[in-house]
């Protein structure tokens, strides 16, 4: 039984099935209709960094009190966020940071093979392979940028030499703005459009005869000595050999019944679509701003801001007016005034994505339950690590034994 509908739990399931094991997948909304709709689609190798660094802890102190900030920290009164921002920067080091970027990279060796895996299996993933421009407003910037890119890719996916600078910086994507003085690109980044995608597995899933029990919430299990033997939901108890806990931010709740303590908080995203002129053809970073664009569907999604507010999933409007005018520095003035977006902007979003205080997911056995596992706290990388999350999980229920580049990944190094 997998619990989570997202595209972690989804890739999970469709290994699983793939092996010959009898699966069902139990959502409680619909298919692919939490933090895997909104996000902006990256399979990316050259971001996929855990959100701790150095310097991060320092810059989030300096949105407090500024809900336009890229970073925003709105402290809340609750023992269990504070104790999650102290492990937070506890884990911003340079060589706790080294590690978990060694640990993700390892991790994702194998992750375009899959996403090949899958779309010959006839999975409609919707991956294309743009390519990423990473824009900036300084070339100093840029060059810092690319210097700790290339140092932390250590040769495992190619990176360019140097920057291009000046007017020739815009050349590597219509879309961006005279205001951008210098860029790179980053050849064979990925993006896909989430929702299809999450959409496909299930299709593929349902041919195999994975049943799925959509608008069904867990809200427990049932256990015996040691092992989940069922799932409990509201219409009823659902028997179980196995159970994996994919569920995002419910994890925690789920993980809490089985004596499992995960210091899960919401790192809160935002997005929105709008038809832009030109519009972008690679998937796009802009630096100063810690803002993307992608590609996606036919129009072009804007999404940014890392917001630290609690577990919840209010829109706070200020956040996308943020993220538009963030955006208008790299892509030119294509709205004149924020009460224009109304109007121009489709789809306005959030999503609560799962963060550990590592910043790394956690993807193992759950301590004390022989048949139970637990997949999450993927944060921004979803997307990227579903389809090698889900491929290395099937093996670990298959066979009982840990995977290497799973170690990293385990609830040990969470105690204490």
């Amino acid at each position: 039984m997998v619990v989570g509908g997202g595209v972690v739990g989804l890739c999970t399931a469709y290994y699983l099935a793939r092996a010959g094991l009898p699966v069902e997948v139990v959502e409680r909304r619909a298919l692919g209709s939490g933090v895997s709709r909104g996000n902006a689609g990256w399979v990316c190798l050259s971001h996929s960094t855990p959100v701790p660094a150095p310097g991060v802890v320092r810059y989030a102190l300096r949105s407090l009190g500024r809900p336009d900030s890229p970073l925003y920290l709105r402290p809340l009164p609750d023992p269990a966020f504070v104790r999650w921002l102290w492990r937070f920067w506890r884990s911003s080091t340079p060589a706790a940071f080294r590690r978990g970027y060694a640990a993700i990279a390892e991790l994702n060796r194998d992750t375009f093979d899959l996403f090949d895996g899958l779309r010959d299996a006839g999975v409609t993933t919707t991956l294309t392979r743009p390519g990423m421009v990473h824009a900036f407003l300084s070339p100093a910037e840029a060059r810092h940028h690319l210097a700790v890119q290339r140092e932390m890719a250590d040769g495992r996916y190619p990176m360019p030499d140097d920057v291009v600078t000046g007017d020739e910086a815009r050349l590597l994507d219509g879309a961006l703005s005279p205001g951008v003085r210098a860029a790179y690109l980053v050849e064979g980044e990925g993006v896909v459009d989430p929702e299809a995608f999450a959409h496909g597995l299930g299709e593929a899933l349902a041919a195999a005869g994975v049943k799925v029990h959509e608008n069904a919430e867990v809200t427990g299990f049932r256990t015996t000595r040691g092992r989940v033997t069922a799932v409990r939901t509201g219409p009823g108890e659902i028997p179980c050999a196995a159970v994996v806990i994919a569920a995002g931010m419910r994890s925690a709740h789920l993980l809490g019944s089985l004596g499992q303590q995960l210091p899960l908080q919401a790192g809160k995203g935002y997005s929105f679509s709008v038809d832009l002129d030109p519009a972008p053809r690679h998937t796009l970073y802009f630096g100063e701003r810690r803002a993307v664009a992608s590609p996606i569907a036919g129009t072009t999604r804007i999404g940014g801001t890392m917001e630290l507010s609690g577990n919840n999933n209010r829109l706070d409007w200020r956040r996308i007016v943020a993220v538009a005018l963030a955006s208008r520095h790299y892509l030119g003035r294509w709205f004149d005034d924020p009460d224009d977006l109304v109007g121009l902007i489709r789809d306005p979003w959030v999503g609560g994505r799962p963060f550990l205080p590592d910043g790394l997911p956690v993807i193992d056995r759950v301590p004390g339950h022989d048949n139970a596992f637990a997949a999450t706290g993927h944060g921004m990388l979803g997307v990227t690590l579903g389809p090698v999350t889900g491929h290395r999980l099937a093996e670990y229920v298959r066979t009982g034994r840990r995977p290497e580049p799973l170690a990293p990944f385990g609830f040990e190094r969470l105690g204490g």
